[in-house]
This record gives C-alpha cells, sequence and structure tokens, in this order.
C-alpha cells in the first residue's frame, strides 16, 4: 500500500506565542501529522491538543516520559483538566526539541486518537515523551491547537510548525 504526505500549512513563527493554530482543515486525507521544532523555554510546562476548540472533558491519554535513567507512566482522564489533552513534555533546553502528532481518522464519526512523541536535550540530558490519546467527539477535525501552559512564549521565535495530510491508497 503507498502513502502520499501532502504539505497542508507551514509556519514559521518571528516571535513568541502561546499555541500553535492550523484551522479549515480540509476532508481530503485520512489522517494527520503534525512536525514542530522549537526551543523549550525555561517557564513553558507541557504541551497540549485542543481539537476544534473543545474544552470540555472530552479528552484523555496514557503519558510516558523517560530520560535514560528513569521512567514514569500516567493515565490522565478528563478529572485532570487539560492533562488529559497532554501531547508533549516539560523539558527545559537551549538545544531544538521536536514535537510530533500523529492524528489518526480525524474525519471519523467516532473519537479521534493521536500519538504524540516530544524529544528533547533537556539541557545536556536526553528525555523523551510518549502520549496515546484519544478525542471522543463524532465531530471531524477541522482545525486544532498545540499549546503550552507555560504562557505567551510557549513556542520560541523560529518555530517552524508543518502539517500533512496522509493518504492511505
Amino acid at each position: 500500500m503507498a502513502i502520499t504526505y501532502d504539505k497542508i500549512a507551514t509556519t514559521t513563527l518571528s516571535g513568541t506565542a502561546s499555541s500553535v493554530t492550523f484551522s479549515s482543515i480540509a476532508a481530503s486525507w485520512t489522517d494527520l501529522k503534525l512536525i514542530i521544532v522549537t526551543i523549550v523555554p525555561a517557564n513553558n510546562g507541557y504541551y497540549y491538543v485542543q481539537f476544534n476548540g473543545d474544552t470540555a472533558a472530552n479528552y484523555s491519554c496514557n503519558f510516558m516520559q523517560g530520560n535514560g535513567t528513569s521512567a514514569t507512566s500516567t493515565k490522565f482522564t478528563t478529572a485532570n483538566g487539560s492533562d488529559a489533552g497532554r501531547v508533549g513534555g516539560s523539558a527545559v533546553t537551549t538545544a531544538p526539541s521536536l514535537l510530533t502528532l500523529d492524528i489518526f481518522s480525524y474525519r471519523n464519526s467516532t473519537h479521534k486518537t493521536y500519538i504524540g512523541n516530544h524529544s528533547s536535550d533537556q539541557n545536556g540530558a536526553g528525555v523523551t515523551y510518549n502520549v496515546v490519546g484519544k478525542w471522543g467527539s463524532t465531530a471531524a477535525i477541522t482545525s486544532f491547537s498545540v499549546f503550552g501552559n507555560g504562557g505567551s512564549n510557549s513556542f520560541t521565535t523560529g518555530t517552524t510548525a508543518t502539517l500533512y495530510g496522509i493518504k492511505a491508497a
């Protein structure tokens, strides 16, 4: 089976921002893939996703973290509030980090699943965060935002975010 990636949009930030948003996503693909390259600012917390502006208790995820010497795993449900939409970690670094988000069957009328991966240098000690999550809405995803709880500078100047549509032949 051939798989085709189509670049939908790329954003490069000329200043700091609290979020990266993609909207008016057509129903032309089977899945979506987001790739963000950024430097994690000192006061940033975790990264989260919000589909179609939904702030209701419709998210849940399993969050795993490892740094080469220890590993942890936590399940977040709607009872945890915004933690349930977590997609990446909280490493503070001066080196670029990579955040990817794969969104499966984004236009289906059942819940949507996603896998997030965030790898970072964490000031000399590598760390990776992996998330498997679910958005429990029946609406097709037409827009989404990734944001950090570190406030207005969750994404630094020069951050590049590229959204791809994936077609399975």
